[in-house]
């Protein structure tokens, strides 16, 4: 999935100007970044980011985007937050209810300080990945520019032994669908974790030592964990593609429940079973954040190729239809990324409808996930527009908020729009050696062809909507599937 013009020897396509530039382009491409105050620097590899941002969601996916890019070896994350100031006594209430009302941190034994726009939080928590699911929640409160974390790890009563968890992280990364490397060595010593060998981006790299903590180390040692290129080589990752047996697959999903604090405490209510790689999860849980979670930790399993989410959500405690309706659009005005827009928000039985105008598909899914990850919500209708001024011309670029999105037809042509979807799939470490093809007719594109995994699939289809498509056919099909 070369661009027409990439006639240069790899090493020079991925000299370090050419990373800067694929860089600053998804800066501008990609929404919740504030590109024109990030300034990208790239030395063999290593991006360094400076320069400020409008908050800590956005300070990551800067860093996420950059990671995700070809070439890019680490990333130095310097960005400031430069968040508008929200009183103290403001912040700390959102902050308290981000946490009350998500499904999972609600029970947590967590306790919040606030000043100056630094979020203090302290208490305990039973494992790293809770630790992690907290400090999310209030990464995406707005207004929130510094979290100090004094979390403690209490864990379970029993103490896994080295060898132990040196087995689970094998399990794990060999069952993990996001890390494709087979060149990546595990052993621990007294609870400390050393992994060494290669991976293929850095965002690679930062889920190899995820997956380490997730399985009990007190402390990972990286030092000898490397990224090259060369790793991204598909001949080294066959072995992920390797035929697996469906029950096999079924205990690999059930396993990764049991390490997702968002799925874990709703998890026995839960059934999976697969055939011919096709996962089938059944039963009843109590949030529908839980039955999302469970829908992507099953997808992220090796050997899945599709996943059919047949869970029933049934709220423990069911809540009155006008309490969750406050709390979503209490949950909406202050999440970091869509709290600017002003939406309509109806909630009947639990399901909630979703109704306004956003300026990406990001937004509108971003929407439609802090609805789901409300306390109470069973279902949730995205019924969202996107209205994306810069795709439109000049002349309705200032379209204000109330406004109802007006389509022309001058909308950019076809080629443009396919040279800047070629251009962002080849500088994809994930995608750029895809058997992607692409047709595009009056901004609607069509995905054929094959990919290595749903999380590709999804990939290339969000990338589709960042460039500027109106519409997605995504009829992609997964390497090794029927």
């Amino acid at each position: 999935m070369n661009p027409s013009s990439a006639t240069l020897a790899p090493e020079e396509r991925l000299a370090d100007a050419d990373i800067t530039a694929a860089i600053e382009l998804l800066f501008r491409m990609k929404k919740g970044v504030s590109a024109h105050f990030i300034h990208v620097a790239t030395d063999r590899g290593l991006v360094k980011l400076t320069g400020s941002t409008t908050s800590l969601l956005s300070r990551e996916r800067a860093e996420e985007i950059a990671k995700a890019v070809r070439g890019v070896r680490g990333v130095i994350n310097e960005l400031l937050v430069r968040t508008p100031v929200v009183p103290d006594a403001d912040l700390l209430s959102n902050v308290e209810k981000a946490l009350a009302q998500d499904p999972a941190t609600a029970d947590y034994n967590v306790r919040c300080f606030v000043h100056d726009g630094t979020v203090l939080t302290e208490g305990t928590v039973q494992s790293w990945a809770e630790q992690q699911l907290v400090l999310q929640v209030l990464k995406s409160v707005h207004g929130v520019r510094q979290i100090e974390n004094r979390l403690h790890i209490r864990g379970g009563e029993l103490t896994n032994s080295d060898d132990e968890i040196t087995a689970q992280i094998r399990a794990l990364l060999e069952w993990d669908i996001r890390v494709k490397s087979t060149l990546v060595t595990v052993r621990t010593d007294h609870g400390v974790v050393h992994v060494a060998g290669t991976v293929g981006t850095a965002a690679e790299r930062d889920h190899v030592l995820a997956v380490a903590y997730m399985a009990g180390a007190t402390r990972v040692e990286a030092r000898d964990l490397f990224v090259a290129y060369w790793a991204l080589d598909k001949e080294l990752r066959n072995q992920k593609f390797a035929s697996k047996a469906d029950e096999d697959i079924a205990q690999a999903i059930r396993d990764m429940f049991g390490y997702d604090p968002r799925v874990r405490a709703f998890e026995p209510g839960a059934h999976v079973s697969v055939h011919d790689g096709v996962a089938t999860l059944s039963g009843v849980v109590s949030s529908l954040a839980a039955k999302r979670a469970a829908g992507e930790d099953a997808a992220n399993v090796v050997g899945v190729f599709d996943v059919r989410n047949l869970l029933q959500v049934r709220a423990y405690y069911p809540s009155p239809d006008a309490a969750i309706q406050r709390n979503i659009k209490a949950a909406l005005a202050r999440d970091a990324f869509v709290g600017h827009y002003g939406f309509t928000v109806n909630v009947s039985n639990g399901k909630a409808q979703l109704y306004g105008t956003v300026h990406s598909h990001s937004d509108q899914e971003r929407a439609e996930d802090v609805a789901a990850g409300v306390n109470g919500v069973i279902e949730v209708d995205n019924h969202l527009q996107v209205f994306a001024a810069e795709h439109f011309t000049p002349a309705v670029a200032a379209i204000g908020e109330g406004d109802v999105p007006i389509h022309l037809e001058n909308i950019e042509p076809d080629h443009v729009l396919e040279k800047r979807l070629r251009n962002h799939y080849y500088w994809s470490a994930r995608l750029h050696d895809q058997d992607i093809n692409l047709l595009i007719r009056d901004g609607r594109v069509t995905l054929t062809g094959t990919v290595d995994s749903l999380i590709d699939r999804k990939t290339a289809a969000t990338e589709a909507y960042a460039c500027g498509a109106r519409d997605v056919n995504n009829h992609l099909h997964l390497r090794g599937a029927a």
